[in-house]
């Protein structure tokens, strides 16, 4: 099979494809910590690619139940969706060549999109960026791990608050078709104990834009109906209690949260 170029798909065609469609795998990410596989899925004419993370490729971890981060995967999909800001590519939970697990639309990144999160010269930050922490190169030289103060980033740093990512890494960003700024590899997030760990610390402390009010308090009337519901069907009670207590949380402070002193701020390999 050709690979071809990704088609533009509305979000209710693009479930109907990850459902539905048959799965013809293409080959592994090998960078990937969990078994992770790229495919085609192919239904009534249509094929796109698509990241196939099967259950049984999952590796034990001592803070989260096991066989649990392809849902986890799809609850972060279903909290994206509820806020209207299209975090998230559309990912469901279905059975595959290796049996159950998480499958997200694939998103191609254009050849020519910069990043929005990096290691920069020290004395080379491009202007508007926040400089989050210091590192030296191999040749001894200073550099800065640095992002954007980009509205796109701020939207996935309140996500990320939300639902308590415990990996936002640089390289789990990717900019989509029409400068869109997607965020994936969401198993180890929804945790009930605070285990936030994010690139994405520019903006801590600082008051939230409007435009996350606004969304917040809809996500916490989505949170007393039938949100509730869909992400029970993948977490426990007590871990959807505590993304209503997380979102009412920010909405009481109004600020971008502190990164914590008990527990890493940062994943690693932070890109």
């Amino acid at each position: 099979m050709t690979s071809g170029l990704q088609p533009v798909l509305d979000e209710s065609d693009a479930l109907r494809l990850l459902r539905s469609g048959e799965v013809e795998l293409e080959g592994r990410l090998v960078d990937a910590s969990n078994t992770t596989l790229r495919a085609f899925l192919t239904l009534d004419g249509v094929t796109a690619r698509c990241v196939y993370k099967p259950v049984r490729g999952e590796r034990p971890l001592w803070d989260f139940p096991d066989g649990t981060l392809a849902g986890r995967e799809v609850a972060a999909y279903l909290v994206s969706r509820a806020t209207g800001w299209g975090l998230v590519p559309p990912t469901v939970l279905r059975d595959g060549p290796l049996g159950p697990g998480a499958c997200q639309l694939w998103i191609d990144e254009p050849a020519e999109a910069e990043p929005l999160v990096g290691f920069v010269p020290a004395r080379e930050l491009p202007a508007g960026w926040f400089r989050i922490a210091a590192a030296r190169g191999d040749d001894g030289r200073a550099y800065a791990l640095a992002h954007a103060d980009d509205p796109r980033l701020a939207r996935m740093a309140v996500f990320d608050a939300v639902i308590n990512n415990a990996d936002r890494k640089g390289g789990h960003l990717l900019m989509g078709p029409q400068d869109r700024v997607y965020g994936v590899d969401h198993g180890v997030s929804f945790h009930v104990e605070d285990k936030l760990r994010t690139v994405l610390w520019g903006w801590s402390e600082r008051r939230l834009p409007e435009e996350a009010v606004e969304v917040l308090r809809r996500l916490a009337a989505a949170l007393d109906g039938p949100l509730a519901a869909e992400l029970a069907e993948h977490l426990t009670v007590a871990e959807v209690h505590q993304v209503g207590s997380r979102v009412r949380r920010l909405l009481s402070t109004n600020q971008f949260p502190l990164p914590p002193e008990d527990w890493p701020a940062m994943p690693w390999p932070p890109i």
